[in-house]
């Protein structure tokens, strides 16, 4: 089994979502916060230290990494 996430604009998603059925792919539509949340834990398991940091150190790297 192969997981593909693909970030598209509203038109681009309902063709690639009509392509991935007739391939018999399952799809799972993801909302912004779920697809966030993903990444976001991505991101913490890549740079996992285990070394205790701040919740100013976290809020900092998350604006700049939306910004």
């Amino acid at each position: 089994m192969s997981t593909l996430l693909i970030k598209t604009d509203a038109t681009n998603s309902k063709l690639l979502l009509k392509l991935a059925k007739k391939l018999g792919a399952e799809v799972i539509s993801l909302k912004k916060d779920k697809y966030e949340d993903i990444i976001l834990g991505n991101q913490m398991d890549a740079i996992k230290t285990n070394a205790l940091v701040s919740k100013n150190e976290i809020l900092a790297q998350l604006k700049s990494s939306y910004n």
